[in-house]
């Protein structure tokens, strides 16, 4: 006996944000404050620290430390180039089959530094992850630039 079974698109496998923003601070100031908002400053739920920590250096990790032992491996740098690029691979926030990279690379610019974002995934994307996750890292974008332009 033999069952049909539906073979998912190319786009259903996918996911693909882009987004800029423009800061007003210098590559330096911005990069640090990027570095401090994906760590120490990220929030979830009811505004509360996610516990989020970057080792910064090429095969660093990004994970999120609840203690003891305890926590869930985002992602890993894949490059870092101070202050212009950020780079991550791993399955970041989702417990499934995906794969990510997410790259952040930051300019100067008239004026402050431009900060290009670029984060691919292939795998299973749950549909409630691909409403949210565009929405979540405008917020990020934004927190780190408020964060730069403070200092």
């Amino acid at each position: 006996m033999s069952t049909a079974m539906a073979v998912p698109k190319v786009e259903d496998l996918t996911l693909s944000i882009i987004e800029e923003i423009h800061v007003k601070a210098t590559t330096e100031v911005t990069f640090a404050a990027l570095l401090e908002e994906l760590s120490s400053g990220m929030t979830g739920a009811e505004n509360k620290p996610l516990l989020l920590k970057i080792e910064a250096w090429p095969g660093g990790r990004w994970y999120r430390d609840l203690g003891d032992g305890n926590g869930h491996l985002w992602a890993h740098v894949q490059a870092i180039k101070r202050p212009t690029l950020l780079e991550f691979y791993g399955p970041l926030m989702m417990s499934y089959a995906v794969a990510s990279n997410v790259q952040y690379r930051l300019s100067e610019e008239p004026g402050g530094t431009l900060i290009k974002f670029h984060h691919f995934a292939l795998g299973v994307i749950s549909d409630d992850f691909r409403k949210g996750v565009a929405e979540g890292w405008k917020h990020i974008l934004e927190r780190a630039k408020q964060r730069a332009e403070k200092k």
